[in-house]
């Protein structure tokens, strides 16, 4: 049984990794990765990526529906709680004043937070309602492309 479920997990780890992926965010897995993705000049999204059914299932394609806008992130990562944990926690570090949450956004500009949208903001929430919360954020940090 514990094999079987073992497989069902992997699998869904998969898709959600393929799901965030496919949306145009680079996966970050170490934290050298982390740290070089995150010092970067410009505006970088962070999506916190999780196997939560609920909140993830909304999160992820909130994620890939913000970015129809005309002002977005110069970067696009994740990081997967859970799963790539030395990743998370160095991102996690540049969210200063902000607890741990999965799935969430973080926004930062030159390496610096600029705003968080965190699980109890994704949970419960329409896929829209966070999709808008994305773009205003957008709105108030980024360059129009």
């Amino acid at each position: 049984m514990s094999m079987d479920f073992n497989f069902f997990m992997n699998d869904v780890v998969r898709q959600a990794r393929q799901e965030i992926t496919a949306s145009g965010y680079t996966e970050l897995t170490t934290s050298e990765e982390v740290e070089q993705a995150l010092s970067q000049k410009g505006t970088t999204l962070v999506m916190v990526n999780s196997v939560c059914g609920c909140a993830g299932g909304i999160a992820r394609p909130a994620a890939a529906h913000a970015l129809h806008y005309d002002k977005r992130p110069d970067h696009l990562v994740t990081v997967f709680a859970g799963q790539d944990k030395e990743a998370t926690e160095k991102a996690r570090s540049y969210f200063t004043g902000y607890p741990a949450s999965s799935p969430s956004f973080a926004l930062l500009k030159d390496g610096k937070i600029c705003t968080m949208i965190e699980r109890h903001e994704i949970e419960g929430h329409d896929p829209m309602e966070v999709v808008n919360k994305l773009q205003h954020a957008f709105e108030k940090n980024c360059e129009e492309i």
